[in-house]
């Protein structure tokens, strides 16, 4: 029992024996969603039924309305099944109140990853196993896409299908991927970065991984219905939208199940860092990470419901028959871009801030120096919160839009540039003259650094309005995207993992296997998207099934260099699997860093701190004389000699 517990009189009970017979019926779990699916399922037939009789009078519903409805009602069941709503639903109903035996909270085996736990550090490696599931899927069309494109002329699928793909491959690497494998690492180390037990709300944390594979689950099975997936890419433009197969029902519900685990997930992380810090840990003694996540949370609770609102409009449109944005019925078509890019580009820095976070802490520590710039570096995230904001229609430069909104776009875009540029130069400066130490985690750090520059030079040049027409929807733009998203948003995710997977598994990766996965990653990775820049200037569109002969080369070379990047990731999971299986064990804290996690063992305790922490410094004080970021319970320190402490390193 850890002093926590002990303290909140917390008994850390084992679990009780399963349940048999009727009772494992009515428990929570699999067994449970058998029933429940089903009756959701009629709950939702029903209502259904109820509309279609209805068409008699009023006939606005066409035959999607039972897909539509089970879309919701479906995941509701599942949901239920598995417990995530019995803590509320007995609070409704006035069950008395149990006491906490806490047998669902934390891992004692494997099978605790698979039901629904209230650990954070549970939730978090669910959210990034989960996530690469999703990658690979994804990764998987991709490839498929790739296989197509190395020829001219049709090889493998039709257009539509080959629309299809490159759209829920879209689909599935920002909303089940990217966006969610960072609020995975988060829900892991945040916690024990700022010195707390747990988040803030560990049942609502649940809730919003299980709302995950719901999501994932939605887009990947468009292709199974009649008339095949969504094929309006990621953006799903309207009114295009309106006239799609059944598969783009699948895409607008998905987005609603995504985007609720988002905000549900930025909540607990707001509350979590602003009201549970241990003694000492003021906002200004806060590791970048934790930064990087407050202001990515900022950013989701504040414009997700932006695209949740698209997204329903649009679906009303096409199964309602409303006109929000159908010309046809005066709806206004540039609507919808307004709404969905008001989301979309503050969502490319809740896929880049918390990368940000992650390369600050590993150079940090393998450079052996204080971050340079701290305060400034802060500054630069919120700058980029308010900023993000004020961007979006650079992205509809040429979609017919108000003429003189242009220029203050441009303006805006331009200047994003700066906050973006402090921190290229900070990492930079921390580099200089650092003891630097090219481990895995390092390596790719250093990689996000490059390849983020290409990708943010190449979004300066289309912020500029003349270039921007000129690029606009070809090769050029696929390049710029995977440059920030895979060359900065995956290379951080991948320093990340290397990085904390010793405190994650208790175990130590393969070094050797890492760096060859980081050498593939990086070779392969320009060879494919670099030449894509001037296909893009040369003419290629993108989103096309054919293409002109004379790309026919390049795009060869690109499809090769593809798929051996595609193999690098495939390395990336069998060092990760068989490491966490039979790796070394690793100390409680390999890489000698200085902030909280790496104070406890690895793993941590289910609590994570014997008791809180107080912290006395900034967590970088690498290199400074006597300097440390927390006093730990275990050195049992009065309150005099730590206040004494504190005093000593502050002056």
């Amino acid at each position: 029992m850890t002093a926590i517990a002990a303290e909140h009189g917390v008994h850390m009970t084992p679990a009780p024996p399963g349940p048999r017979g009727i009772r494992r019926l009515l428990a929570p779990g699999y067994v449970r969603c058998l029933w429940t699916i089903p009756l959701m399922f009629g709950f939702g037939a029903g209502i259904a039924a109820l509309v279609r009789w209805l068409e008699a009078w009023h006939p606005v519903w066409n035959g999607t309305v039972i897909t539509t409805i089970s879309l919701a009602t479906i995941p509701l069941g599942f949901l239920g099944g598995i417990g995530g709503f019995d803590y509320w639903l007995g609070y409704a109903i006035g069950r008395p109140t149990q006491p906490e035996d806490h047998s669902g909270h934390g891992a004692r085996s494997w099978k605790d990853y698979f039901r629904v736990n209230t650990d954070h550090k549970v939730i978090g490696i669910q959210y990034v196993a989960t996530t690469f599931v999703f990658f690979i899927i994804g990764g998987l069309m991709a490839m498929l896409v790739r296989a197509e494109l190395a020829k001219p002329g049709g090889q493998f699928v039709d257009s539509q299908t080959y629309n299809s793909l490159f759209s829920i491959h879209a689909a599935l690497m920002i909303f089940l991927f990217i966006i969610p494998v960072f609020a995975g690492l988060g829900n892991y180390v945040i916690p024990l970065m700022i010195g707390a037990p747990d988040m803030a709300f560990p049942r609502l944390n649940a809730l919003s991984y299980w709302l995950l594979p719901i999501a994932g689950v939605m887009f990947a099975s468009s292709v199974l219905v009649p008339g095949g997936g969504f094929a309006t890419g990621w953006t799903g433009y309207a009114p295009l939208a309106s006239h799609q197969p059944l598969g783009q029902v699948f895409f607008n519900m998905g987005v609603q199940w995504a985007g609720a685990s988002s905000i549900m997930t930025a909540l607990n992380f707001l509350v979590t860092i602003i009201t549970m810090r241990a003694p000492g840990m003021t906002f200004w003694r806060m590791p970048l990470l934790v930064w990087a996540n407050f202001t990515t949370s900022l950013l989701v609770v504040i414009a997700t419901p932006f695209i949740a609102g698209s997204q329903f409009f649009a679906m009303f449109d096409r199964v309602m028959h409303t006109h929000f944005f159908d010309p046809i019925g005066g709806g206004y078509a540039l609507g919808y871009q307004h709404i969905f890019w008001f989301y979309s580009h503050p969502a490319v820095y809740i896929m880049m801030l918390p990368g940000f976070g992650i390369v600050s802490e590993v150079i940090s520590t393998f450079a052996r120096k204080p971050v340079f710039g701290y305060r400034l570096m802060a500054f630069s995230l919120v700058a980029i919160l308010i900023l993000g904001f004020s961007v979006w229609a650079h992205h509809m430069f040429v979609a017919g839009m108000a003429p003189w909104l242009r220029v203050p776009m441009m303006v805006t875009t331009l200047l994003i540039a700066i906050p973006t540029g402090i921190k290229v130069f900070s990492w930079l400066a921390t580099l200089w003259e650092g003891r630097i130490k090219f481990t895995t985690p390092m390596l790719f750090a250093l990689g996000f650094v490059s390849m983020f520059l290409i990708g943010g030079l190449s979004g300066i040049y289309l912020g500029s309005v003349p270039i921007d027409i000129h690029a606009s929807d070809t090769y050029f733009i696929v390049a710029h995207i995977h440059y920030v998203l895979f060359g900065g948003s995956l290379f951080t995710i991948f320093a990340g993992l290397y990085y904390w997977f010793p405190k994650m598994t208790g175990r130590m990766y393969n070094e050797r296997l890492g760096k060859i996965h980081f050498w593939m990653t990086l070779v392969f990775f320009n060879a494919t998207f670099f030449p894509m820049h001037y296909l893009g200037l040369q003419g290629m569109p993108r989103r096309v099934y054919d293409y002109a002969p004379r790309f026919a080369g390049i795009n060869m070379f690109i499809s090769i260099c593809s798929f051996i990047l595609g193999a690098s990731a495939l390395l990336f999971l069998y060092n990760m699997i068989t490491s966490w299986v039979r790796g070394p064990l690793a100390v409680g804290n390999p890489w000698r860093a200085n902030s909280l996690e790496w104070q406890v063992s690895s793993p941590p305790p289910i609590f994570n701190f014997d008791a809180i922490p107080t912290v006395v410094a900034g967590p970088y004080e690498y290199g400074v004389p006597g300097a440390r970021h927390a006093i730990m319970a275990d050195e049992a320190k009065t309150a005099d000699s730590v206040h004494a402490e504190a005093e000593e390193v502050r002056h």
